[in-house]
């Protein structure tokens, strides 16, 4: 598939954050799915607007040469399940709580990540 085959990513789809950096007296902007990039500024819009065309410049250096371009997290499909080893005994406390609130070990688990 040539580089004109891949579908167009849209970097502004990908999740950034912007943070006050102390020991440089700065914003920096990082993105999630670029780790290793990252741009400090004096204002918050700055940061932002300075990864984002740096990252638009690394996508298209990607392109270019045949990479594969991540995917932006809000644009990826995630089929609901995942699987957890823990153990015996984590399990059976697990099941216990569960069995006390008269739900299901996965309802259970589930409201317990959602609270965070």
């Amino acid at each position: 598939m040539g580089t004109l085959d891949r579908p167009q990513v849209d970097v502004g789809h990908y999740t950034y954050r912007v943070t006050w950096s102390a020991e440089d007296s700065e914003y920096v902007a990082t993105c999630l799915e670029f780790p290793s990039l990252s741009w400090l500024s004096e204002s918050r819009s700055e940061a932002i607007d300075g990864l984002e065309k740096l990252v638009a410049d690394v996508v298209e250096d990607m392109r270019g040469s045949g990479e594969e371009v991540p995917v932006p997290l809000s644009e990826r499909k995630f089929s609901g399940t995942f699987n957890v080893r823990i153990g015996e005994h984590l399990h059976r406390s697990l099941a216990m709580h569960a069995a006390e609130q008269h739900v299901s070990l996965n309802q259970y688990v589930v409201k317990k990540l959602a609270a965070g």
